[in-house]
């Protein structure tokens, strides 16, 4: 068995990624991991820390606001930083986890990029990027992704949209105009970045090293998680009643899936950015696998990261 080492996991302080923390930190002696919480700083991300302590792992915060993409450079160095100083166990796995659905479209990252896609693609992109060399094999990255990039017979009972495509650059520039998009656009967006991550395990497994692996993980359908804070409250309020309808997927279940995506030897072999969803290997539908697409996102996606860098270099 492999010693597990230490894992970073993004998206740390609620629902998914908090349930995800505590199902590792629980684990026994010899199988527990050393923790990296990036998250942003502040009650939450203490609280959580201290929660994964008492339970017997050796934690360490990173705060990092995932919108800026300054941030995340430094928290990849700050990770750095704690594996040469010999703080944490070798770097086996990192569990792209944080996500948001921003409810207007028009909203920017502080690098000037439509909020959703920033967050949800950028900002791992980025973080992965830095610590590419700082994986020990054998080692994984775990992307957190959603059904949601396809339309079936509940999405649309509920009008929940599908990707719509586009070059990724324009995925990354904000709408524009006075009067607010609207949810459609916002879900659009949210199914636009979740593609993206297809894209992006698929064409990272090609880049990776031969002892990293990438796969993708679908915690099922979780309404009423923090994830839509920021939509009407009687959105969230119908969320909240939904998540109550038993067989619904709920963070508390689906944390220690994702935590075992990352840690158990079950899911050792899984590379090729393929698609659990819970415990199940799933084929995507065929949309979600492009070879001309992926190439792309992965060449626009380094000229995005490139130039908000060159944006914040003193000149």
């Amino acid at each position: 068995m492999t010693e597990p080492g230490t894992v970073l996991i993004t998206g740390p302080t609620r629902n998914l990624g908090r349930h995800a923390v505590l199902a590792m930190a629980g684990r026994p002696d010899g199988q527990r991991p050393d923790l990296l919480l990036v998250g942003r700083a502040g009650r939450d991300l203490t609280a959580v820390a201290g929660e994964a302590r008492a339970l017997g792992a050796r934690v360490h915060e990173i705060g990092c606001d995932l919108a800026s993409l300054a941030d995340v450079r430094a928290a990849a160095a700050g990770a750095r930083e704690l594996m040469a100083a010999g703080a944490v166990r070798p770097l086996r796995a990192l569990v792209a986890n944080a996500g948001t659905m921003s409810p207007d479209t028009r909203r920017a990252s502080a690098d000037g990029y439509e909020l959703t896609f920033a967050v949800n693609h950028l900002a791992h992109a980025q973080l992965i990027g830095d610590l590419l060399t700082s994986f020990t094999a054998p080692a994984r990255v775990v992307l957190v992704g959603s059904n949601t990039y396809h339309a079936n017979f509940w999405r649309k009972l509920l009008h929940v949209p599908a990707a719509e495509w586009a070059d990724p650059a324009e995925l990354a520039r904000p709408a524009d105009g006075e009067q607010a998009p609207g949810m459609a656009a916002s879900g659009v967006a949210y199914s636009n970045a979740k593609l993206a991550i297809l894209y992006y395990a698929h064409e990272l497994q090609r880049q990776a090293g031969p002892g990293i692996t990438v796969s993708v993980f679908e915690p099922g359908w979780m309404p009423g998680t923090a994830l839509g804070r920021d939509a009407p409250a009687v959105l969230q309020a119908m969320s909240r009643a939904l998540g109550r309808i038993p067989g619904v997927s709920t963070p508390q279940r689906s944390g220690p899936l994702l935590a075992a995506m990352a840690l158990d030897e079950r899911w050792a072999h899984l590379r090729d950015g393929v698609f659990v969803v819970k415990t199940k290997l799933t084929e995507v539908r065929p949309v979600a696998h492009d070879r001309d697409r992926e190439r792309r996102l992965w060449e626009a996606t380094a000229e995005l990261l490139e130039r908000a860098a060159a944006s914040r270099s003193p000149r």
